[in-house]
C-alpha cells in the first residue's frame, strides 16, 4: 500500500501583489487585510469555510490586536469555528506553517488546514519596554522593523553583514552578484508576459488588476496592475551602485526590499483534495521538510543544510529536481547555494523571487511555494524544492512533488 502524504488541492492558493513598503498597502491592517483577501479567494474557488477544521497564521510584524492571532482573523472571515496557532519564525514563517499543517494532517489531528501568512512592514511598531528599576524608571525603546534589520542581538551584526561574510568566504564579487540580479529580473519579466491565452504567469494565482481597499474594507481606493515598487535592473544602473558597507561587495541592487502583502494555501488529505481541487487530476504532495542553524553571522549559508535535510526526508537529491525556488534576500544566497550543491544557477527561481519582488517576511516563502507549484504544473509535474534563510542564522526548506 502506497504511503499517503498531505496534499495541497490544485488551485487552492492565492497571493496579493507585493507592494514596496510605504506604498499602496501601507494603510491596511495586515490581519484584517488577509481576512478580506482569503474570504474572497476561497469564495472564488468554491471552497466553503465549513471545510476547515484547523488553521495556522504566520505574522512577524505585530499589529494592533494581533495578540488574538488566528482566531481573530478567522472570525473576521466569518469562520469563528476555525482555531489554531500563530507562528512567528522570521523569514522561515511560511515554511513552518506548511510543516505544521502537513504534520496535523499526517497525524490525523486535522482533515483540512487553512494556512495564512500576512505582514505589513510599513509603519512598523515603535515599542516601549518599561524598566521600573532603571534610573528614574526610564524604559527602553525598539523600532521593531528597523532595529532588527540593523542588529542581530546574538550575532551582533546587521543582516547585510551576514551576506558580506559569506561573500568573503566564497569569494563572490559585486560583478557576480549584479550578473545574477539581471538574470533574476529577466526571470521576473517572464512572469509578466501573456501566454497564448492572454494570461500571465502571475495571473495563475494572483487577482490582477488588484483592487486596493480602504482601511474599513468597504470601498476600493484604486487598482494596481501587479507588484508595486519593483525597479527595473539594468547593467548600467547596477554598475553605478556602490556597496552598502565600506570595502564590501553587496549593493542595494544586490538585495531585496521590504514590502507588504499576504498569501494563503490549503493543506488537506488526498481524498479531500480531489473534492476541492480546480483540476482533481493534478496531485501536489508535501514530501519533506528541513531546518538548520548555521555559524553565527553567516545567515545565507543556512539553507544548504536545511535543503539537504528536506531532500533526505523526501529520499531524493538535487539532480531529481525539476524546479528550485529560494528566498534570496541577497544575490549572495543563490550564488553560494549553486556553488555548494551544483544546482543550475540560471534555472533556479524561474518566474520570480524575493530578490526582485520584495520581502513582506511571513508571506514571502508562501508566494515562492505557490510559484514553485505553478511552474511544476506547467512542466507537467516533477519534484520541487523551496529553501530560504531566516533571522538568527537559520533556514527552512520544503520538498514537494506534483504528479
Amino acid at each position: 500500500m502506497s504511503q499517503s502524504y498531505p496534499v495541497i488541492p490544485h488551485g487552492a492558493w492565492w497571493c496579493t501583489p507585493f507592494v514596496r513598503w510605504q506604498g499602496s498597502f501601507a494603510h491596511l491592517h495586515s490581519l484584517r487585510f488577509a481576512a478580506h483577501v482569503a474570504r474572497e479567494a476561497l469564495a472564488a474557488r468554491g471552497i466553503g469555510l465549513e471545510q476547515f477544521d484547523h488553521g495556522a497564521l504566520g505574522i512577524t510584524v505585530p499589529q494592533s490586536g494581533s495578540f488574538y492571532g488566528l482566531p481573530w482573523l478567522t472570525g473576521e472571515m466569518g469562520a469563528p469555528h476555525i482555531a489554531g496557532p500563530t507562528v512567528m519564525q522570521a523569514c522561515a514563517t511560511s515554511a513552518r506553517l506548511l510543516s505544521h499543517a502537513a504534520r496535523e494532517v499526517a497525524a490525523e489531528a486535522a482533515q483540512c488546514v487553512l494556512t495564512l501568512a500576512a505582514d505589513r512592514v510599513s509603519n512598523g511598531p515603535h515599542i516601549y519596554y518599561p524598566n521600573p528599576r532603571a534610573p528614574g524608571g526610564t524604559g527602553e525603546t525598539e523600532d521593531w522593523v528597523l532595529a532588527n534589520f540593523s542588529r542581530d542581538p546574538y550575532a551582533q551584526c546587521a543582516m547585510v553583514e551576514t551576506a558580506e561574510r559569506c561573500a568573503t568566504q566564497w569569494r563572490i564579487s559585486t560583478a557576480e552578484q549584479h550578473e545574477l540580479v539581471l538574470r533574476r529580473y529577466a526571470q521576473y519579466e517572464d512572469a509578466l508576459r501573456p501566454d497564448a491565452s492572454g494570461r500571465t504567469f502571475q495571473q495563475r494565482y494572483m487577482t490582477l488588476p488588484f483592487p486596493v481597499p480602504n482601511e474599513r474594507f468597504n470601498k476600493t481606493l484604486h487598482d494596481i496592475s501587479g507588484d508595486e515598487g519593483v525597479h527595473p535592473s539594468t547593467a548600467d544602473g547596477l554598475a553605478r551602485l556602490k556597496p552598502v558597507l565600506a570595502e564590501g561587495s553587496v549593493t542595494y541592487g544586490g538585495q531585496t526590499h521590504p514590502a507588504d502583502g499576504n498569501a494563503g494555501l490549503v493543506v488537506t488529505t488526498a481524498a479531500r483534495a480531489r473534492e476541492l481541487a480546480r483540476d482533481p487530476a493534478i496531485r501536489i504532495e508535501l514530501r519533506g521538510f528541513g531546518e538548520s542553524r548555521t555559524a553565527r553571522g553567516m545567515m545565507p549559508q543556512a539553507p544548504l543544510e536545511a535543503a539537504q535535510r528536506a531532500l533526505a526526508a523526501a529520499g531524493i537529491g538535487i539532480p531529481a529536481l525539476a524546479a528550485i525556488k529560494s528566498h534570496n534576500p541577497f544575490a549572495v544566497n543563490d550564488l553560494l547555494f549553486a556553488r555548494e550543491t551544483g544546482a543550475d544557477l540560471a534555472r533556479m527561481n524561474n518566474f520570480g523571487c524575493s530578490l526582485i519582488w520584495g520581502h513582506p517576511q511571513a508571506p514571502t516563502g508562501l508566494r515562492s511555494v505557490i510559484e514553485l507549484i505553478e511552474e511544476l504544473v506547467l512542466l507537467g509535474g516533477g519534484w520541487g524544492l523551496f529553501h530560504g534563510c531566516a533571522a538568527g542564522d537559520t533556514a527552512m526548506a520544503v520538498v514537494l512533488k506534483v504528479n
